[in-house]
């Protein structure tokens, strides 16, 4: 078991003071067998009323009604948490499902829906195309199949932190051969849904021990990070991270799963003001383990936010990217 803090800055500055729409955060973790969420502190400026729900996938959602104008809005998250390892992950596998292809259970295709189909455009097959160029024979091992596309994207992709909101469509990725985490993460996503596999998105963080020490780490700690969901019979959700060609790995800190990387936007929300308002964010992310001496921050009331701001009149500001 590892304890560990996470703090997550957002700051948003505005010439004027401006009004602020209501805020969506999606900063706070569920409680799992592999991840225990021991405190939360929330800090807003300005002040703001905050309720909570849970989305349609199940996970914690903090809707931010903001009191008064502001020329500048800052959200600050502090988790303490205990993340479970799985150590050497031996993945349980049904029978039926080690050996690719195989179907899903009736159950598995209605639960898995949508998750089962690609989402973006392929009109020539080349993404199909690209994903069964990892298929070494019929039949293969599923394990290791997908082992294989996760590896090629770590070592064939380069790298590139991007700020711009959005993920570029699987396509653009291949195309280029470039791109962000997320961008990874879409791109096996629907390699896997190409081929028949049910498959989501994972937004979170990612910690380094590196970095406890301010030494370069592992790519996308310090920041938000992304990596993919593929369920298999027995085994369960195997979070896959092409970024690093890690599999299950005890590193990867989970906030929120979706279907799609648009829908795990970290903070979203808009503001009423003039056009040139909107100077600015920073973001600032840090992900530590404490040090012995230093007692862990008492739970609060208040919970885990993040926040995503644009302008607009009403506008909406560029958004906080889900992941770097």
């Amino acid at each position: 078991m590892q304890t560990l803090t996470v703090r997550h800055v957002t700051h948003y500055t505005y010439a004027n003071p401006v009004v602020f729409q209501p805020h969506r955060l999606m900063l706070r973790p569920r409680d799992s067998h592999d991840l225990r969420l021991v405190g939360a502190e929330l800090t807003l400026w300005p002040h703001g009323n905050v309720r909570w729900m849970h989305d349609v996938f199940g996970n914690s959602v903090a809707v931010v009604d903001f009191i008064e104008p502001s020329n500048e809005l800052k959200i600050e998250s502090l988790l303490t948490i205990e993340r479970y390892g799985m150590g050497s992950p031996n993945f349980e596998v049904e029978e039926g499902a080690k050996i690719y292809p195989f179907v899903y259970s009736t159950d598995d295709r209605t639960d898995l829906g949508r998750m089962l189909e690609c989402h973006y455009p392929d009109p020539n097959g080349e993404l199909e195309a690209w994903a069964k160029s990892f298929i070494a024979s019929r039949p293969t091992d599923t394990m290791a199949l997908l082992a294989d596309i996760n590896a090629g994207i770590h070592t064939g992709f380069a790298y590139q932190v991007r700020h711009e909101q959005g993920t570029q469509p699987p396509l653009e990725t291949l195309r280029l051969g470039s791109g962000s985490c997320r961008d990874f993460a879409l791109l096996l996503i629907e390699a896997a849904r190409s081929l028949g596999f049910g498959a989501r998105f994972v937004t979170g963080y990612l910690y380094d021990p590196a970095l406890d020490g301010e030494n370069v780490g592992i790519v996308g700690a310090g920041a938000t990070h992304a990596w993919a969901d593929i369920y298999l019979p027995g085994a369960g959700w195997i979070e896959f991270d092409p970024t690093n060609g890690s599999i299950a790995a005890d590193n990867l800190i989970r906030v929120a799963v979706t279907r799609d990387p648009s829908q795990a936007v970290p903070v979203s929300g808009g503001f009423t003001g003039l056009v040139g308002d909107y100077l600015g964010m920073t973001v600032d992310v840090s992900v530590r383990s404490p040090q012995p001496d230093i007692a862990a921050p008492e739970p609060l009331a208040s919970d885990l936010v993040e926040a995503e701001s644009q302008p607009s009149e009403p506008r909406l500001p560029p958004s906080e990217p889900a992941a770097a």
